[in-house]
């Protein structure tokens, strides 16, 4: 694509770790791809200090830490604004139309699309040819005698006219003494003779370029129609209300600063043709790092769920295959921008879709970015995802956040806007799960981080609510399943944290009945292969089922559950 030598793309801002998680990323990485040199990379986080600490003094001051962790996350105010048109303020439509009206300019011209240049001539070029001229424009003008000697020879048939014609005139001026009025006469007939055909020549020549020039104008505007520009499977700009969603991104990502905003599109078509994006999107790139990487569930505005896990680079051979050289981190780098591309072309483009995405960073037991190859790896991607993907997070949350890290957060914190640290959410290991219910409903977080969810779903789905209760320390809770007809019932549970005991049975309504065990109470722990609790019971006749919690440790805990019944035929029931 062609770029306006006046108004090069804007320099590429500093990296910034809010979307270190996207990218692993981003997402073979041309030269054009890598970061700059001349952006400061942000210190690397300090290393956990080593030494025999006291277990009290270590309590507290991770006790500390966790605090400031909370009232760190306490400026995550950011509101996502509307992408209907309508609804923008006065100065943000007028950008948007100024945008729209440098983009059609540039597809009409189809200038995105535009081969580099040719360069221009030299500057001794320029200065040879500047000195011919000049030599030319002071030569004097010679005589016509030696301007006839010079005619070369043969000449073309109209020059031969004219040089007959010249020497019956100067034998005319021959006869000058004898008769000189009337040789002057003669010789005025023949000049203005010869001057009337060479300028008959001549403007029937000019009429002939000019009529030939339009000739060709028409047929190039014929055949440049303007050019189609297409980003994440949506028309840079058309008829197509998505388009507006877009330019909105590259204008919020530049503060609605129309040139900025407008170079930065370039820049994107540019590194999108080069980088081969479109076509990264078919290729088959493996699924190595699917465990580290992925999108699961939504979050309660409607927003996917990404969820980047550092810790998987714990494994030795994973961290080799992804950062051990030059090649790999490039197919890394690859794989993660198709990752990404791929998530957002699933998004809504339109006004009140949702085009953002909400990122979870999974921080517990992480490499860490004093490992030069995963920081040099991150950095890249980091770049391109600034450069190339504006306003694409709706959130991140970082979860199981090490009281250290909050030391190298203040470090990079003056490299980040406060756009972006508005949308930075942190949570200590403690509080991860809680706070992830807070923008993710239960059902959707998953199994690991002491949600719901899970890979296959067997008797629930993500469209069926669980309910949320808080269990104090040393006390026991119940949950009670009415039920008035026969059917099946169907419930499934968990403790968040577990370390707590679980029991079920089966309460009859008729007075005198037996109370029947449907589970017998016991220890769940963290150690259990099954961190939900499933249950079901066919129920022959009215009463109830009740679920019996007791949780004897010092610690709060978050119980989840919801249930349903389903038909049951009368002979297969309970009675």
């Amino acid at each position: 694509m062609a770029e306006d030598p006046q108004n090069p793309p804007p320099a590429p801002e500093a990296p910034a770790p809010a979307e270190e998680v996207v990218v692993g990323v981003v997402p073979d990485v041309p030269h054009a791809a890598e970061a700059p040199a001349t952006v400061k990379e942000p210190p690397p986080p300090p290393p956990p200090p080593v030494g025999a600490v006291v277990e009290g003094e270590q309590k507290g001051a991770e006790a500390e830490a966790e605090e400031k962790i909370v009232k760190a996350s306490k400026f995550a105010s950011f509101k996502e604004e509307t992408n209907v048109v309508g609804e923008l303020p006065e100065a943000q439509k007028k950008a948007l139309d100024e945008l729209k009206r440098l983009v059609r300019g540039t597809l009409d011209k189809r200038e995105f699309a535009a081969q580099p240049s040719e360069p221009p001539p030299k500057e001794e070029e320029k200065e040879e040819d500047k000195e011919e001229a000049k030599v030319s424009a002071e030569e004097p003008p010679k005589p016509e005698a030696e301007a006839a000697a010079e005619v070369p020879t043969p000449a073309p048939v109209e020059e031969a006219e004219a040089v007959v014609i010249v020497q019956e005139v100067v034998e005319k001026v021959t006869a000058v003494e004898e008769d000189g009025t009337k040789t002057v006469e003669a010789i005025k007939e023949t000049i203005v003779e010869v001057s009337t055909t060479a300028s008959a020549a001549k403007t029937e020549e000019e009429e002939e370029a000019p009529a030939a020039a339009v000739d060709c104008k028409e047929e190039a505007e014929l055949v440049a129609e303007p050019e189609e520009v297409f980003i994440w499977g949506v028309p840079l700009l058309g008829n197509d209300e998505r388009s507006d969603v877009i330019l909105l991104k590259f204008l919020r990502a530049r503060d609605f600063k129309v040139k900025e905003s407008f170079d930065m599109i370039k820049s994107t078509v540019r590194w999108r043709r080069e980088f081969g994006v479109d076509a990264l999107v078919e290729e088959d790139l493996g699924t190595d790092y699917d465990k580290a990487v992925f999108m699961h569930g939504l979050d309660r505005e409607g927003h996917p769920v990404c969820y980047n896990v550092y810790g998987e680079f714990q494994d030795k051979d994973l961290y080799q295959k992804a950062f051990g050289d030059e090649e790999k981190r490039k197919k890394f780098l690859k794989w993660r921008i198709q990752f990404l591309e791929r998530s957002v072309r699933k998004l809504d483009m339109s006004p009140g879709g949702v085009s953002t995405v909400f990122q979870v960073i999974d921080l517990k037991n992480s490499p860490g970015l004093p490992r030069r190859e995963l920081r040099q790896t991150t950095g890249q991607a980091l770049q391109i995802l600034q450069d190339n993907y504006p306003e694409f997070v709706a959130k991140q949350v970082f979860i199981n956040v090490p009281w250290w890290y909050l030391a190298y957060n203040r470090m990079i914190s003056p490299f980040l806007t406060q756009r972006t640290k508005s949308k930075f959410v942190f949570a200590s290991p403690s509080r991860s799960a809680e706070t992830l219910f807070k923008y993710i409903a239960p059902e959707h977080v998953p199994v690991q981080y002491g949600g719901l969810g899970t890979e296959a779903e067997l008797e629930f789905t993500t469209a069926e609510p669980a309910t949320e209760v808080a269990i104090k320390p040393a006390t026991q809770h119940t949950v009670e399943f009415p039920v008035t007809e026969t059917c099946l019932l169907v419930w499934e549970a968990k403790v968040v944290g577990c370390d707590v005991s679980y029991g079920a049975e089966f309460v009859p309504s008729a007075k005198g009945a037996y109370t029947l065990i449907v589970q017998k109470a016991r220890k769940i722990t963290l150690a259990d292969e099954q961190p939900i609790i499933h249950g079901r019971f066919k129920v022959g006749e009215p009463g109830k089922v009740v679920l019996t919690i007791d949780n004897q440790s010092s610690k709060r805990k978050t119980l989840l559950y919801r249930s349903k019944t389903k038909a049951c035929p009368e002979d297969q029931c309970h009675r």
